[in-house]
């Protein structure tokens, strides 16, 4: 029964988190709509780079301090950010790329003010995530991550349904910046969940559940240090590359898409919310009907196969459909993404070290899928030179999601125990 609460806490921690993130997405990926996908590579190598920078400033951060400062103190930043942005976006106008706020930012140069809001909402993404989880893989061991991450990521997957809601319901009625209020307020809320989870662990935790909260230490480079030196945070970081070979490429030519679609800044928005609507509703269809029972029964390296082999299909489909299928395949592959394989990947992460779970997983969920992104970007631009055209990318993306779901059942032998079996009549079950 102690289990329940701290269940429910995480639950509406990670709700508030892809809330608040979801309220900006559509802001976001509305800026790579008007700049189009020629222009991505700017935003995602300004991403990657500003990752790099960041990655031994988290490291620094997660040797020093215990969890219960460092984890509110970087949502705490983002809250700030926030609040920062929303003159910039007062007096917003036009299609997007024109931003003023009075005499401040009359001058402001539209590009590279699309830029810094896409780094700095793709930042916000990837680490306030990822530290969620980790936080996650700290509270519970691997059993107890068996049972709970498919319950906690549906929590997170009713937030991501939460926030393009109230974006595409709002957005044209009060516009932009009452948005990022709204984003700052869920935020807030999940940093008082963060500092109650890690006081029930004191108090109901195990001697060692008390000890994660002590600082990690080490040095500052560690998580490359780790990811360098673990064969299995190697075959993570791959997996995360294939990944992308598959979320990038659907991501950029969607971008195309909505560009010749609408000029209109608040009518892109609105379409993104509507798209991210459709593929997280999708993902609490998976988690509550597919994702649980294959990591209970079969476990995480089964599930991850199970997911490679329906992404292969998927974008075999479109490869014979063509353009017009574009927006299925967003949909349907990244609703696999973060209704299978994520919570599949993080229940993996129960069962490596603290420094492997919060340094580690960190780069390769910021620097190294970064790296990715602006890989694919380049790769993507080649191949267009010489004729390849979006059948070709899917054929191409296919291939990657099966080298995923190998890697992916490889990555899960090295760390994974035999399935457990579900629980009996009368067992407690959240």
């Amino acid at each position: 029964m102690t289990e329940r609460p701290a269940l429910a806490v995480s639950f509406l921690q990670f709700f508030c988190i892809l809330a608040a993130y979801y309220v900006i997405r559509p802001v976001r990926d509305q800026f790579s709509a008007a700049v189009g996908s020629a222009n991505l590579l700017v935003f995602w190598t300004a991403t990657l780079v500003v990752m790099l920078l960041l990655t031994p400033v988290f490291g620094a951060l997660v040797a020093r301090f215990r969890r219960e400062q460092f984890i509110p103190a970087i949502y705490g930043f983002f809250v700030l950010c926030l609040l920062g942005f929303m003159p910039l976006f007062a007096g917003a106008s036009g299609d997007g790329a024109i931003v003023a706020a009075g005499a401040v930012v009359n001058s402001l140069d539209p590009m590279l003010f699309g830029t810094v809001f896409y780094v700095w909402v793709s930042v916000f993404n990837l680490f306030v995530v990822s530290v969620f989880w980790s936080f996650m893989a700290d509270l519970f061991d691997g059993g107890q991550a068996r049972r709970f991450f498919p319950v906690i990521a549906l929590g997170g997957t009713a937030g991501a349904i939460a926030g393009p809601l109230a974006t595409g319901a709002l957005v044209e009625r009060i516009g932009i910046t009452p948005l990022l209020a709204v984003s700052a307020f869920l935020l807030t809320i999940a940093i008082g969940c963060t500092l109650w989870l890690s006081a029930w662990a004191r108090r109901h935790g195990t001697l060692a559940a008390a000890r994660q909260g002590e600082a990690i230490g080490g040095g500052w480079l560690a998580g490359i240090r780790q990811v360098a030196i673990s064969p299995f945070l190697r075959k993570m970081a791959l997996l995360m590359l294939l990944g992308d070979a598959v979320g990038t490429v659907a991501y950029a030519l969607v971008a195309d898409h909505v560009q010749q679609a609408t000029s209109d800044r608040d009518a892109r928005t609105a379409l993104y919310a509507h798209l991210d609507l459709v593929t997280n509703t999708l993902q609490v269809l998976l988690q509550l009907f597919v994702t649980r029972w294959l990591l209970q029964r079969k476990g995480a390296g089964a599930t991850l196969v199970a997911a490679s082999v329906v992404n292969v299909a998927v974008l075999v489909a479109a490869a014979v459909v063509g353009g017009p299928a574009i927006l299925a395949v967003l949909v349907l592959t990244r609703g696999m993404a973060y209704g299978v394989v994520k919570p599949a990947q993080d229940a993996l992460y129960t069962q490596v070290s603290r420094e492997d779970r919060y340094k580690g997983k960190n780069f390769i969920e910021t620097a190294v899928w970064r790296f990715g992104d602006v890989s694919v970007a380049l790769a993507m631009k080649g191949l267009a030179a010489i004729g390849i055209g979006m059948s070709g990318l899917a054929l191409i993306s296919a291939g990657a999601a099966g080298l995923a779901g190998l890697f992916g059942w490889r990555a899960a032998t090295m760390v994974e125990p035999l399935p457990i079996p579900e629980p009996q009549s009368g067992a407690e079950s959240p």
